[in-house]
């Protein structure tokens, strides 16, 4: 966990807990796609897509520790009741944001072993390069088909925010094995610093998703003044207290999910902004799942989510954290780390990424 203090305008990384502990036991990666006599470095090629220009260093082994608990199936899958699920998204574009998250949630976690990912892909071609920075690591790729949702989707603010992939958390239910019944959705942009465990270990009660939520914000501004003038629009806030909360960290309940059809529900909101005579909203997948669960969200320590590092969506400028303890830094917004960092102007905090940054040079 990493406390921020405040101190003369600046903030300063005051404490970073990591453990790295090892463990008597290991076991071989569950659903990986698996390639051999792999150098330190990978260059990958493929028909579709090319990635030349992807080098990663190798990540150390993360072992777990010894009072972490054992697999309770002979051969360890993706439907061990004692994995921690954690599912997250994989491009080109942000490959590097995503690498580095994957990084520092093995290195802070107490039982690395026993986090299982889902990887969402637009297309097939990264799995090489995830095995070979991450050798033992526990993943299985799942595609998702951008005509699922293109002609659903409307224009943003940044074009950024119009990519099919952001709208496969929408599918989470659908993508993923029936036995895995709770997952921590995560955004590329962010990492994690401390115990993954402790987040997975959240209860969300009677409610389907948990996420930090923030009172505070302005709510009416995620919609427009259609949306509020039409009472038949806004009337679905009647009786609900809704807060904004950030979907790029999320707890959620699957089974719930897959029983009450939120995805079709999600969707349902998407086509009533495509039709309608004037939009309802203008920013991308998020205010459809404020739509369906702002007021229904079961609130988490907002330390699991100091987000808007990465500015406003048009200027990407430089964001301050709040004081006290935070365990996930996360650069929502135009503004990425890695990219900052490239061009020689980063934002101070941008250094707290830094080191989970596995990219070794460009061609």
């Amino acid at each position: 966990m990493l406390w921020i203090m405040r101190f003369s305008g600046f903030f300063s990384a005051a404490m970073v807990m990591v453990v790295l502990s090892p463990s008597l036991q290991s076991f071989p990666p569950a659903e990986a796609i698996k390639s051999s006599h792999l150098d330190s470095h990978l260059r990958l090629s493929t028909s579709a897509h090319s990635f030349d220009r992807f080098y990663f260093r190798r990540a150390p082994v993360f072992r777990n520790a010894k009072e972490c608990r054992l697999s309770e199936l002979e051969k360890s899958g993706v439907c061990d009741p004692s994995l921690v699920h954690v599912a997250i998204t994989l491009d080109v574009e942000y490959l590097r944001g995503s690498i580095a998250a994957v990084h520092s949630i093995l290195q802070n976690s107490k039982c690395p072993e026993s986090v299982f990912f889902h990887f969402l892909v637009p297309d097939m071609g990264l799995e090489s390069l995830v095995q070979s920075t991450f050798p033992e690591l526990k993943f299985k790729v799942y595609y998702f088909d951008p005509e699922r949702v293109r002609n659903l989707i409307s224009s943003s603010v940044r074009q950024a925010l119009e990519q099919p992939l952001n709208y496969a958390r929408n599918y989470l239910a659908d993508l993923l094995e029936t036995c895995v019944t709770r997952v921590i959705y995560l955004d590329s942009d962010l990492v994690v610093v401390d115990d993954i465990s402790k987040l997975w270990s959240t209860s969300l009660g009677e409610k389907t998703i948990g996420a930090p939520e923030y009172c505070h914000a302005n709510f009416t501004k995620y919609f427009t003044e259609h949306f509020w003038s039409n009472s038949r629009l806004s009337g679905v806030f009647a009786g609900r207290n809704p807060c904004y909360f950030n979907t790029g960290v999320m707890v959620m309940d699957l089974a719930k999910w897959r029983r009450y059809g939120y995805t079709r529900r999600i969707e349902r909101w998407m086509e009533i902004q495509k039709t309608s005579i004037s939009r309802i909203y203008e920013l991308g997948s998020l205010p459809p799942f404020l739509l369906v669960f702002a007021g229904h969200v079961a609130p988490i320590e907002h330390r699991w989510n100091q987000h808007g590092l990465g500015g406003d969506n048009v200027w990407g400028s430089c964001r301050d954290l709040h004081p006290g303890p935070v365990s996930l830094l996360h650069w929502s917004g135009s503004g990425k780390p890695w990219l900052r960092l490239d061009s020689k102007r980063p934002c101070p905090l941008d250094s707290l990424w830094a080191p989970f940054d596995l990219f070794a040079h460009s061609a």
